[in-house]
């Protein structure tokens, strides 16, 4: 029994804290050591405002840096920046108190959906890692897995977003110091070209939603709205018949702060918008005030959420497989810009913030015969001029 015991006392000594000592054998305050690694010991408030004794263990190899390391602690806790001390949460839960945090941030209901569904997939994946111990690494290796899973290379990228919000927020709360997702660049993505979808393609369109689906009116009616508003899809459906006022000739996209930027816009209708709208107020559902009430709302007014799957069988009864909701509103954009209208005033229609920026690298190419014409209005001056530039 006596070998054993001996061995006992080895490890028990091996796990336990000792003072570390100064050249002059005194014992340096605050410092210990264990297992061959010096440990710092602070007092720290816990979450609650409380004064706890907590042991930091310090990357320091020798005496000299380890007492560097603790004054850099000290003044972290006095100017109340101190990294977070004891373990760190787990990934995966640290995703469940995160979502909960998103849940009531005033993010829109569609992208806290979005944060939900990514970074579940990175606590599978990830989720046992503590986040100080997640590496990029297994950041960059579970991109390539989605990867290889067939995920397009823009939902990739969205993916790297959401973890990148989670860990600033864990940095936020002194859980990590260094962003694992800092230096893993974003997957280039090949935008392929899109073809322009004409007037007749989209009246194409709308003959078939009237036959293939039940919900073929409502559809044909989006789809026109959308075409001549500019309106995104997921805003289009929230639209009032409130929202639009026929003596001012304007619509307001977004009253209720359930725009993309969440603030409201004014459209002005055109003259295909303006008929289109009068045709709907005429056979309007009369107990509901949304342009697109819920076919199964039953006693509740409410809008609809969808028509994909009405679109879904009218664009196959087409033969028009790629088209989009999101076809709509270029459909829109294009038409404003042919037509000679200021990419300013398009961009205002739109919600876009930029000025006018996006439309013209998108949609420039289409305003060449515009631009043509406007080049033939361009004066110089008087006529005057003429003969003192040909002489010089």
């Amino acid at each position: 029994m006596e070998p054993i015991e001996t061995v006992s006392k080895a490890v028990a000594a091996r796990y336990s804290y000792t003072k570390v000592l100064d050249n002059r054998k005194q014992p340096v305050r605050r410092l210990w050591k264990r297992n061959g690694r010096f440990v710092a010991r602070l007092k720290v408030e816990d979450t609650a405002g409380r004064k706890v004794t907590r042991r930091v263990t310090l990357d320091a190899l020798t005496l000299a840096k380890a007492v560097v390391e603790l004054r850099t602690l000290l003044v972290e806790r006095a100017e109340n920046r101190m990294r977070h001390v004891g373990m760190t949460p787990k990934l995966a839960d640290y995703v469940t108190a995160y979502l909960a945090k998103l849940q009531t941030s005033g993010l829109r209901p569609a992208t806290v959906s979005k944060n939900k569904t990514n970074l579940n997939r990175w606590a599978e994946a990830i989720g046992h890692h503590h986040l100080d111990k997640v590496r990029p690494y297994h950041v960059s290796g579970h991109l390539t897995e989605l990867r290889k899973r067939g995920l397009a290379t823009r939902s990739v990228n969205i993916s790297l977003m959401s973890l990148r919000g989670l860990f600033e927020d864990a940095k936020a709360d002194g859980y990590v110091q260094n962003l694992p997702t800092h230096d893993i660049r974003w997957l280039k993505v090949d935008t392929k070209k899109r073809q322009l979808v004409t007037p007749a393609d989209l009246a194409k369109l709308c003959e078939k939603a009237l036959t293939e689906s039940k919900n073929g009116v409502q559809l044909r009616d989006y789809l026109l709205f959308m075409a001549y508003s500019g309106a995104r899809r997921d805003e289009t459906l929230q639209i009032r018949w409130a929202d639009i006022d026929f003596d001012r000739n304007q619509l307001v996209i977004g009253a209720d702060g359930g725009s993309k930027n969440r603030q409201p816009r004014h459209v002005d209708l055109n003259a295909n918008l303006r008929d289109h709208l009068r045709e709907m107020h005429g056979r309007r559902v009369p107990d509901s005030r949304w342009l697109f009430p819920s076919p199964q709302r039953g006693e509740n007014d409410i809008p609809a959420k969808t028509f994909m799957e009405s679109l879904m069988l009218a664009r196959k009864a087409a033969g028009m497989p790629g088209f989009g909701f999101h076809d709509c509103r270029h459909i829109f954009i294009s038409f404003s810009v042919m037509s000679g209208i200021d990419f300013m005033t398009i961009s205002r229609w739109c919600g876009h913030k930029d000025g006018g920026v996006l439309i013209g690298k998108t949609y420039g190419h289409l305003s060449n015969e515009h631009t043509q014409l406007q080049a033939q209005r361009l004066n110089f001056g008087p006529a005057i001029l003429q003969p003192q530039l040909a002489s010089a």
